[in-house]
């Protein structure tokens, strides 16, 4: 659907106020404006648009679009109210307002206990604090890990329980470029987390029940259970119940990696896709009635009672929300013989997605759903329009194809961004995977209609695990080609805004052939590229040393340039997660290739010169004797076998920084800090501090 010939502005009202939502959720999380403050801010906004209406006619006409701004400035202000109390830091019963240290704590389990590999991992909500010799109403989600003794743990949802064991900060890696999953856990109220034996905690008699949650959790449960009655093979069944219901844990690694190498990830992420495909099986079954009264209201409350029940059991994604709530509102248009315009219905899906969490801004499914609809609902029909079959097949492969290239349009700088890599044969692998996901989205659901009936049960399970291994040995044998994604990119965030701004403005040349936009555009991807080249250039000239911090691990690299030399231990290079989660985001971000890590020869007690500075990895014994003059180092890093004391290290050496690596326990390199400090050394520990990282 593509633009108008012209911009009627009152026909977009959510467009204007969705973005000044965003920029007051933005503009408080990252100044972090006090309340008070936003208050003025606001009334002194509603007070300026009231008093136009004292103003003359002709004044009232001249200076309405001041009276429109101040407008949006309320929704400014709207918006950064709802981020500031969103925040769990603000609520004054959050738990860590009244937390002491080793206070009794009354927890109620939120979700089924996940099986890890050590523990038993859930969501546990604070109820109260005992403090100050009374217990207090608190509030606040904590991660709650149970040792694995030999029985699990008797919990299940609702289960209270009384412990008196310290909460852990939730901390990142704290290594370049790494994923700030202290922010993710503090967007969804998580703050802190818990590791207990069966000693640490006592199971209370009572429950804290919700109903409702309790009906979703109990529908979920049947559901994995029929799935897993009926689909015999471990990796088709992850994704049968990643593709249903959105639940991951099943999910082979290696596989997830090859849906994201070729551009299909999408399926198994729970998204508006699961929602279309309810839609449209639920559209052609009520097509079926002739009815005129079933049509026009059972029809629509019966399709949104299952699009949202929908949406609840797959865990209420941002994606899932925004297609739910958009579906709402196309429905609602139906019932009431109206039809909105798309581009308001979207704008109003996430205005409305952004008031209940005004965090969902920063969810990637989130961006990437908005950002792939609008793309396709803008794009389409000029991209459909450029081919033509006469031939149905052909005409419908196309079809799918410009659906595909369309969503791309806006996507690729978002996946860039996030994620670092291009899928260059996302079209090709498109085709298939998305109708075939369709049908056995069809078939798991038919699945759970003859679920009583055991011998048709196993026949449509059969038919969905022959489908979804179909579609696995598909993508697998896509993802081994060597060019099937572009791997290692990085762009910084203000080159995605200017990607972002520049592909607007060249849809504004492409519907309205507007010479300015188009020249606009130019300019803008000329400054991209500068930047870009600027960042490139600068790169080139890099020489660092980065000491990571991967707890009872030694992982250093050295950078010089767009090449790395890596040093520690083997185990991270043999260890997929280690590697990808604590080195790539690093090198991806200082633009360092190498199709396989290239690793230095054993340099412990060896000292590496790059130009005039030397680096020694102490990690064995020393001679006893003392140096007659001490060696002059730039570096010292300390690792798992160091022994010396930190007296004994300031008599051997003179250096410029001292760092304990991630193989040296905590509790050492706190005891090492305090000596060290004593001595007037200046010392680093990645485990306290996050990654050491020096440009040479």
């Amino acid at each position: 659907m593509p633009l108008p010939t012209q911009i009627p502005v009152k026909n977009y009202p959510f467009t204007r106020l969705v973005i000044a939502l965003v920029a007051g959720i933005m503009a408080e999380w990252y100044l972090d404006v006090p309340l008070k403050a936003i208050i003025v801010f606001a009334c002194i906004c509603l007070g300026l648009a009231c008093s136009f209406g004292i103003l003359s006619s002709s004044k009232k006409f001249l200076f309405g679009w001041l009276r429109g701004l101040f407008i949006l400035f309320l929704f400014v202000s709207a918006g950064m109210i709802l981020t500031w109390q969103q925040n769990i830091h603000h609520d004054k019963n959050w738990y860590g307002n009244i937390y002491s240290s080793n206070p009794g704590l009354l927890v109620t389990i939120k979700e089924p206990l996940i099986e890890k590999a050590n523990s038993y991992k859930t969501l546990a909500e604070i109820n109260a604090v005992y403090a100050y010799e009374h217990w207090l109403p608190a509030t606040g989600n904590i991660l709650l890990y149970f040792k694995k003794d030999s029985f699990k743990p008797v919990l299940q949802y609702g289960s209270q329980i009384l412990f008196n064991k310290s909460l852990q900060p939730i901390q990142n890696s704290r290594n370049p470029a790494a994923f700030d999953y202290n922010r993710y856990c503090l967007f969804q109220d998580i703050t802190a987390q818990v590791f207990l034996s069966s000693e640490d905690y006592h199971t209370s008699s009572l429950k804290n029940i919700n109903v409702f949650q309790e009906l979703l959790l109990a529908v979920r449960g049947w559901a994995l259970q029929v799935l897993r009655q009926n689909i015999n093979s471990p990796k088709e069944l992850g994704i049968a119940e990643a593709l249903l219901i959105g639940y991951r844990n099943d999910l082979d690694k290696e596989l997830i990696q090859a849906y994201s190498n070729t551009g299909v990830v999408h399926i198994i992420a729970i998204s508006g896709l699961h929602i279309g495909v309810i839609y449209s099986a639920l559209v052609l079954f009520f097509s079926l009635f002739k009815s005129y009264r079933i049509k026009r209201w059972f029809e629509p409350v019966f399709i949104l009672l299952i699009i949202w029940l929908f949406t609840l059991i797959a865990g209420g994604a941002p994606s899932v929300l925004r297609a739910a709530v958009m579906f709402t509102f196309i429905l609602a248009g139906k019932v009431l013989n109206k039809n909105g315009n798309i581009y308001n219905t979207l704008a109003a899906s996430a205005f409305i997605l952004l008031i209940s969490n005004p965090f969902f801004l920063w969810d990637v499914g989130f961006q990437l759903s908005y950002a792939a609809v609008f793309s396709i609902v803008l794009f389409y029909k000029p991209v459909n329009a450029l081919l033509y079959f006469k031939n149905k097949s052909l005409r419908w492969i196309w079809q799918l194809s410009a659906v595909s290239l369309s969503a791309q349009i806006f996507t690729l700088p978002l996946v860039i961004y996030h994620f670092h890599q291009l899928p260059l044969l996302f079209l090709f692998s498109n085709l298939l995977a998305v109708p075939l996901s369709g049908i056995v989205l069809f078939a798991e659901l038919i699945l759970f209609c003859f679920s009583w009936w055991h011998s048709a049960a196993v026949l449509i399970g059969f038919v969905a695990e022959s489908g979804i291994r179909l579609m696995n040995a598909f993508i697998e044998h896509i993802d081994k080609f060597s060019f099937s994604v572009w791997d290692g990119l990085h762009i910084s965030f203000i080159q995605l805004i200017l990607l972002l701004i520049a592909t607007c403005l060249f849809a504004v040349w492409l519907f309205y052939k507007n010479t300015r936009a188009f020249v606009r555009a130019l300019t803008v991807f000329t400054l991209f590229f500068v930047l870009r080249t600027a960042d490139i250039i600068h790169h080139k000239l890099q020489q660092k040393i980065i000491v990571y911090n991967i707890p009872k691990q030694s992982a250093v690299d050295v950078i010089i340039g767009n090449t790395f030399l890596f040093t520690g231990d083997s185990a991270i290079l043999q260890n997929a997660f280690l590697k990808n989660f604590n080195l790539r985001p690093a090198r991806i971000k200082n633009r360092v290739h190498s199709s396989k890590d290239i690793v230095l020869p054993n340099i412990e007690n060896c000292v590496l010169s790059i130009n005039s500075s030397s680096t020694l990895m102490l990690a064995k014994t020393l001679p006893a004797y003392q140096p007659k003059e001490k060696m002059e180092l730039n570096i010292l890093i300390l690792s798992r076998n160091t022994v010396q004391t930190p007296e004994e290290i300031n008599n051997y050496f003179k250096c410029d920084y001292i760092v304990a690596d991630g193989s040296i326990p905590l509790w050492k390199a706190i005891k090492w800090k305090k000596e060290f400090e004593q001595l007037h050394l200046r010392f680093y520990s990645v485990a306290q501090d996050g990654a050491f990282t020096i440009n040479l």
